[in-house]
């Protein structure tokens, strides 16, 4: 084999790079571990640096998207995840603008993150200050990102599109080191985030009055929340796009609520057929050269369908092997004068 990789522990020129260096050297060591994997086995796209990036990205998407969206499926927020992939679009935009129009410099990536957060914690607002419904700020918010996306895109006469379509559709071949580094470092504050407060989310997420009686500060964890899904969306969108990445916070937790039987367990089904869907999706879309998202999200909707005939077929066994009860004739046994 003959495949080397080039991944230097800077990647290229960021002033984000001293920061990120010590993430530069995990990157080259997970890197030399498919390659190593890639000798033993054969397997062709373990040959190439782009899709050691890509598949460590994936692999964290698989464990982010249904660790926030198994709370929000439970929450009816299930939509929220498209509102902030708008939002981040727009993000990506405000990026693309700055460098091309007054050349700043500034990563498409960091300022999705930034414009992503914002609009999560406009969502909370709008609807605490107006008493609005969550869908109707989520409205609000996706049409004002998708505005402003389009807006700074025509200002600049057509010029960001290019640049701009990878981050719509995602591109397996586009995920720079740097891109990664800051995914892993965002895997790791959701991550961190959600172990230390699982248990004033899962309260909050099931009764929120009681939580609020019992001294949760319910606003608090509610905008936390809408905080980790924005970092969420913005991590999964360099492979899913923006079109697609709310997919992944949705249907690996639909799946699983068919065949789970409480939280924890859903929780971690939703994390194994995310990755299922995530690996295959990125296998199959390289073989076939195509979209990673849409192959993607294609092979998590077959496993929903799968789920959902497990689960009815696991509901139909238990009703044919329970005792049937028979009818009580109230006129049986009864003594006679």
């Amino acid at each position: 084999m003959t495949a080397t990789l080039a991944l230097p522990l800077q990647a290229g020129g960021s002033a984000l790079d001293p920061v990120l260096a010590p993430i530069y050297w995990l990157l080259r060591y997970w890197s030399e571990l498919l390659l190593w994997v890639a000798g033993a086995t054969g397997i062709e796209l373990l040959q190439y640096g782009f899709m050691h990036r890509a598949i460590l990205v994936g692999l964290c998407i698989g464990v982010m998207a249904p660790l926030i969206g198994t709370f929000l499926v439970h929450r009816q927020l299930a939509l929220i995840g498209d509102a902030l992939a708008h939002t981040a679009f727009a993000g990506v935009a405000v990026g693309l603008f700055l460098n091309g129009v007054l050349d700043l410099g500034v990563s498409p990536y960091l300022s999705a993150v930034v414009v992503a957060m914002i609009a999560a914690l406009l969502i909370e607002v709008i609807s605490e200050v107006t008493d609005a419904y969550n869908d109707v700020s989520m409205a609000i918010v996706l049409s004002t990102g998708f505005a402003l996306g389009t807006v700074l895109i025509s200002l600049n006469a057509g010029g960001l599109a290019v640049g701009i379509n990878q981050y719509l559709f995602g591109n397996l071949s586009t995920v720079s080191a740097e891109n990664a580094a800051i995914l892993l470092v965002l895997f790791a504050v959701i991550v961190a985030t959600v172990g230390l407060t699982r248990n004033q989310l899962l309260y909050v997420t099931f009764d929120e009055t009681a939580a609020a009686v019992s001294g949760i500060s319910v606003t608090w964890y509610n905008r936390i929340m809408v905080m980790l899904t924005a970092l969420v969306v913005v991590g999964a969108m360099q492979i899913m796009g923006v079109i697609l990445v709310a997919a992944m916070l949705v249907v690996p937790v639909a799946g699983a609520a068919q065949v789970s039987r409480s939280f924890s367990e859903s929780l971690v089904v939703s994390v194994v057929l995310a990755e299922l869907a995530v690996l295959l999706g990125i296998g199959v879309a390289y073989y076939a050269e195509a979209t990673a998202g849409g192959v993607i999200v294609l092979i998590a909707v077959g496993i929903y369908v799968v789920t959902v005939a497990a689960g009815k077929l696991k509901t139909a066994t238990a009703e044919e092997s329970a005792p049937e009860v028979g009818s009580i004739d109230a006129g049986e046994g009864a003594s006679s004068d």
